[in-house]
């Protein structure tokens, strides 16, 4: 029996399984065939297949008259491109927007339109680098993003809305945003001037702390690599590769359909990450960012006394880092986590309504080594008093160490009741040991 005596029905749930250019070659073999591959349902589905797409729209999200007319203008617009690695972006800024489209749609505010073949091309002319493929890619979806006074870009601490997010320790503050095409032509020019800089002529600053710490993100144009500044950066071009070196390939190739350079594996594990819950939103004084101190094991640890709940985990400072000091190498913030379960705190069968927290115990290690001990009352200053249902209270501190891999671990000794009313004995609240690692992905 062949195709022509087949029904329209059977005939489009054939050409839906053989995609695209498969479609377009079996139109071409019969009229039936090319009437049935001329049908809208069939470009509907091969749209949500392929780019996700529940309306006819093309790349600039403006509204066609059908979704074939939708999918030829994607291949069009991205003709120069393997399309593979079109999906395969599209798919990663997809995951991102939906993310922030539910959890934090102030932050999608600030993505902006595409940039045009013709931006992209003349970055490349002012900065003389040629960039990757995937990069190309990913800001002809969305050029970075842009802050206003309302997004409080010219407030002293900068702009909440990171897409990349950041941390607090002390009285310092980081968050990550990804610069447009003209700011990452005038960040570029401003650190080439620097000393570290001579013979690093095909590294772009592509992303930025909007706070006053100077954190940069760079990318080797002719590698694909990412990388982050150290301490060290402007004096002597001193930086961190922020992606495994083994997983980037192909960053040029055109043939291809492996091409995959740092930028574009850095947000897909940001992507990654914000879906599964590892790293999640914060809100503090009214305002909301991405937290990047892990929220889920192994990297966060949990430990539970006396019904008193302590979490914690830790975030590399690579921007403070020094990695020609072999004693304080490498500076990590991390954050500390402690509540009081809706039971009370529950000691020896006794319950209370209320603990604070006096003494404080840290051992840190280095390479499973005891570098230092720390004894002190209070954290930060402050002796947080916990109660049933309350939100936690975080705190966050830092510590040097002089390996790439080490641990915190202690404990800190609570009364019952509280300090100035105190309801029986001192009690001791695990922290359990939790990693201090120089990670393979740095944000």
């Amino acid at each position: 029996m062949g195709l022509e005596s087949l029904g329209d029905l059977e005939l489009n749930i054939i050409l839906s399984n053989l995609g695209a250019e498969d479609t377009a070659s079996a139109s071409c073999v019969s009229k039936k065939l090319r009437e049935s591959a001329s049908e809208d349902s069939l470009w509907s589905h091969i749209c949500a297949q392929e780019l996700a797409l529940s309306q006819p729209l093309d790349p600039l999200g403006n509204r066609l008259p059908s979704f074939r007319e939708s999918y030829h203008s994607w291949r069009e617009s991205f003709s120069m491109y393997p399309w593979s690695l079109v999906k395969r972006v599209k798919r990663c800024w997809g995951r991102l927007r939906n993310w922030l489209t539910l959890n934090f749609p102030e932050a999608e505010a600030t993505l902006k339109k595409g940039a045009s073949e013709s931006d992209i091309q003349e970055l490349e002319r002012i900065l003389k680098v040629k960039l990757p493929l995937p990069t190309r890619i990913l800001y002809r979806f969305y050029d970075g993003q842009e802050f206003t006074d309302e997004h409080y870009a010219n407030s002293l601490y900068g702009s909440p809305l990171g897409l990349i997010g950041g941390y607090t320790f002390y009285d310092r503050s980081v968050n990550v945003y990804l610069l447009p095409l003209r700011q990452i032509i005038t960040r570029t020019e401003e650190i080439r001037r620097h000393p570290g800089f001579s013979g690093k002529s095909k590294y772009i600053v592509v992303a930025a702390s909007s706070t006053f710490i100077n954190k940069l993100f760079l990318l080797n144009c002719n590698s694909g690599q990412l990388f982050v500044g150290t301490k060290n950066l402007s004096a002597s071009g001193e930086m961190l590769p922020c992606v495994p070196k083994e997983l980037i390939r192909s960053v040029h190739d055109l043939n291809g359909d492996q091409q995959q350079d740092a930028m574009l594996l850095w947000l897909e594990e940001h992507g990654h990450r914000l879906e599964k819950g590892i790293i999640k939103l914060r809100e503090e004084k009214k305002f909301r960012s991405i937290s990047l101190f892990p929220e889920e094991p192994p990297s966060c640890i949990t430990a539970i006394t006396c019904s008193v709940k302590v979490r914690a985990s830790a975030v590399l400072i690579p921007e403070f880092s020094d990695l020609k000091d072999d004693e304080e190498k490498y500076l990590f913030t991390y954050s500390i986590r402690m509540s009081l379960l809706p039971e009370g705190c529950t000691i020896n069968g006794m319950t209370f309504g209320s603990c604070q927290l006096y003494w404080r115990h840290w051992v840190i290690r280095a390479n499973n080594h005891g570098v230092s001990e720390v004894n002190g009352e209070a954290v930060i200053g402050k002796f947080p008093l916990l109660r049933p249902g309350e939100k936690e209270f975080i705190y966050e501190s830092c510590t040097p160490l002089s390996s790439s891999e080490g641990s915190v671990e202690g404990y800190f000794t609570f009364v019952p009741g509280s300090l100035s009313e105190p309801k029986g004995d001192l009690f001791k609240v695990a922290v359990a040991q939790f990693p201090l690692q120089l990670p393979d992905y740095i944000f």
